[in-house]
């Protein structure tokens, strides 16, 4: 059960006791006039304790629902279609866009979800652009790109679902990927961005504006030695170590490197 409901049930007992209390006093004396009409938040809250499992089992159904729904989304394409076009259709249907190599046109799904069947003539061609940004797609959900090889850029923009598990799992692209983008992501972690290391050939990295990283500063300056190819942006932040206390951390990483 968790504390925001638990302390809903708590509240609720008490005013429903309260409220059998009163009746009861009233019920005793046939002399005194009948209690006015109840307040409509008191009301509410003997509502609430009357049915407060079954408001609990309705949001713990929810919970499970969405979970589901997330992983069938994630889960790939039927099996009717081929596998060469696995990742297209899997980029579209979670509303992504990509673009083959060679070509200049970009695939999407439009505010619906549909699209049009017109990239099935490329099949074969590798993807050289994955758009995700703002999409559900998950750590589950990345073994579908997984066959693309040839893949440059990844745009991973305000994806919820994209954690540190999602980036340990980027090693696929070692060997390809040259720009990636996972700013705005609120899952991501400092200890997330260390499996990025293995990206060898990252040209560009965007981590803007990601809530859970504390010293930004500093996270940078180890970003640039793992990646030292490589160009960071990183807006949104405070990089004043000084004010953070980075400075000694900076510090005692380095003797822990020497």
């Amino acid at each position: 059960m968790s504390a925001p409901l638990t302390s809903l049930h708590r509240c609720c007992q008490r005013s429903a006791l309260l409220l059998l209390v009163a009746r009861r006093q009233w019920c005793s004396s046939s002399a005194s006039p009948p209690p006015p009409p109840l307040p409509r938040h008191r009301r509410l809250l003997l509502f609430l304790t009357q049915r407060y499992y079954d408001i609990e089992m309705l949001v713990n159904w929810k919970s499970q629902l969405k979970r589901k729904w997330l992983e069938w989304k994630n889960i790939g394409p039927r099996s009717s279609w081929r596998s060469e076009v696995t990742s297209q259709y899997y980029v579209l249907r979670l509303r992504g866009g990509f673009r083959y190599a060679g070509q200049s046109e970009w695939f999407r799904a439009d505010h619906r979800g549909r699209f049009r069947q017109d990239f099935l003539k490329h099949k074969g061609t590798p993807l050289e652009e994955v758009d995700m940004s703002h999409t559900d797609i998950n750590f589950t959900g990345l073994r579908n790109l997984a066959s693309q090889q040839s893949l440059r850029t990844l745009k991973l923009r305000g994806c919820p679902y994209v954690d540190d598990w999602f980036l340990s799992r980027l090693h696929v692209f070692e060997d390809c990927l040259e720009e990636l983008d996972i700013s705005h992501c609120p899952q991501i972690t400092t200890g997330g961005l260390a499996a990025l290391r293995n990206l060898k050939g990252l040209k560009r990295l965007d981590v803007s504006s990601l809530p859970r990283i504390e010293i930004a500063g500093l996270v940078v300056i180890l970003l640039e030695e793992m990646l030292p190819q490589c160009q960071i942006t990183a807006t949104g932040y405070n990089l004043d170590l000084s004010q953070a206390g980075g400075e000694k951390e900076v510090e005692e990483l380095s003797q822990r490197q020497r």
